[in-house]
């Protein structure tokens, strides 16, 4: 082949190979960004599970609260002993506040547990793009060594 039938992309790989450029592999970056998507993909379904589960629980909470306040209703009885009375309400309180307590606590765990689940894929992800990264430049310096002349 001679200069002026060389294609420019032939003449921009041999300028490349000539400086020791690194070669790029498409295919290999395809691959690399299909896997980031679907990591990220992976990510937001964690996170969204973990909503989903917060969301449940808060119901949860919501319906035991109304059952308290539903049964406390219908035992109310105003002609009733100032005593009792006051003992059916501080026990209501009590029962208001360990269900509100409960209803905090697990919403928070599933958050934090699903928020961590969600990290830990995007940085699984990152640390395997690291380890391909350093695999690809280990393998270009090789085959730059093999290659120099001197």
């Amino acid at each position: 082949m001679n200069k002026e039938t060389e294609s420019y992309v032939d003449m921009l790989r041999k300028f490349g190979t000539n400086f020791g450029l690194p070669q790029v592999d498409v295919e290999k970056l395809i691959e690399t960004n299909r896997k980031n998507i679907e990591a990220l993909g992976e990510s937001a379904n964690a996170a969204a599970g973990g909503a989903r589960t917060v969301a449940q629980k808060q119901r949860e909470v919501l319906e035991a609260g109304l059952r308290e306040a539903t049964a406390l209703a219908r035992s109310y009885k105003p002609l009733g002993n100032p005593q009792e009375i006051l003992a059916k309400q501080t026990e209501f309180a009590k029962k208001v506040f360990d269900t509100a307590v409960h209803g905090a606590c697990e919403p928070a765990e599933a958050s934090l547990q699903s928020t961590a689940e969600a990290v830990k894929i995007i940085q699984e992800r990152m640390k395997a793009n690291l380890e391909e990264l350093r695999s690809s430049v280990s393998r270009h310096a090789e085959d730059l060594t093999l290659q120099t002349p001197w």
